[in-house]
């Protein structure tokens, strides 16, 4: 299992927008499992809504980008940030959403690697609540060095 430390090593991402809190399972350029624990305090529940408060469907793709993201490009052993490439997510395909998340879900995020040819690879992404369905996707990543300016 990688701890928030190890995540936060690997991802650019910082509250408010980091959506992955655990990973629960990682076979690097294969498939990923993370969370995301949702809560009431969540910034975004300030506006969506007030008084039925709803995780945004485009804030569900982003969660699954960022698992995707650490699946396709991060590497959990490495302690040098500057040798892993930066996931940038390029294309969203297909994308369902299938159950509101609410405050207390538990999003559990699965990401299996379809396809990566040279620095394209496109990734499955799933995110459940409860073992059910919440959103689906195939995501597109473009990987390039840290502080390329390509």
């Amino acid at each position: 299992m990688v701890n928030i430390d190890q995540i936060l090593h690997q991802l650019p991402h910082r509250y408010p927008f980091l959506m992955v809190d655990r990973v629960l399972e990682w076979e690097r350029g294969k498939r990923l499992v993370a969370v995301k624990n949702v809560t009431i305090n969540e910034p975004f529940f300030q506006g969506h809504y007030p008084h039925f408060p709803v995780m945004p469907g485009v804030l569900i793709i982003e969660a699954m980008a960022q698992a995707g993201g650490l699946a396709v490009a991060a590497d959990p052993d490495s302690d040098d940030p500057d040798e892993t490439l930066v996931p940038l997510l390029a294309a969203v395909n297909q994308a369902k959403f299938r159950k509101m998340v609410r405050p207390g879900d538990q999003l559990v995020i699965e990401i299996e690697v379809l396809r990566a040819r040279s620095r394209i690879v496109k990734v499955a992404a799933k995110a459940e609540v409860d073992g059910e369905t919440a959103a689906e996707s195939e995501l597109t990543f473009v990987l390039t060095k840290r502080g390329a300016n390509q």
